[in-house]
């Protein structure tokens, strides 16, 4: 599981889904809570917090250009890369924090990845989770 320290800059709940905004640094992070407990609306910007995420769900992409509906774009550089049959771990260097990323093997190569490259990981806000630090 990946783990990011952000700070809560915003809280927006309707019914039983919330959209919170965080960031890490000048890089800000969105996650939709679908299922959102009542606790999720006294959460308030300012908090510190932990953002998760799954390898799984960190796409990658080269020289992306344009618009895309992916609210995570997080600027990493390629650390390490493991290269199975069928599944590659990347591990991404994002300031001092590192991620990993579990794509196909074949989209690796399709990537052309290598060690030093300039990458961005994509999490769609629905596949992240916010843990505030009080959170028992």
């Amino acid at each position: 599981m990946n783990r990011l320290p952000v700070t809560i800059v915003a809280v927006e709940v309707h019914g039983s889904i919330a959209v919170v905004d965080t960031a890490i640094g000048s890089h800000c992070f969105t996650a939709t809570l679908v299922g959102a407990s009542d606790e999720v609306a006294s959460w308030s910007a300012g908090m510190p917090a932990t953002l998760l995420f799954k390898e799984t769900e960190v796409s990658l992409a080269k020289n992306l250009s344009g618009l895309i509906s992916m609210r995570n774009r997080i600027p990493a550089i390629v650390r390490a890369i493991e290269h199975g049959m069928l599944l590659t771990k990347v591990t991404l260097a994002f300031g001092d924090n590192l991620i990993e990323s579990v794509i196909t093997t074949r989209s690796s190569h399709a990537l052309g990845l290598a060690v030093g490259d300039v990458v961005e990981g994509l999490v769609k806000a629905n596949e992240m989770t916010v843990m505030p630090e009080s959170y028992p």
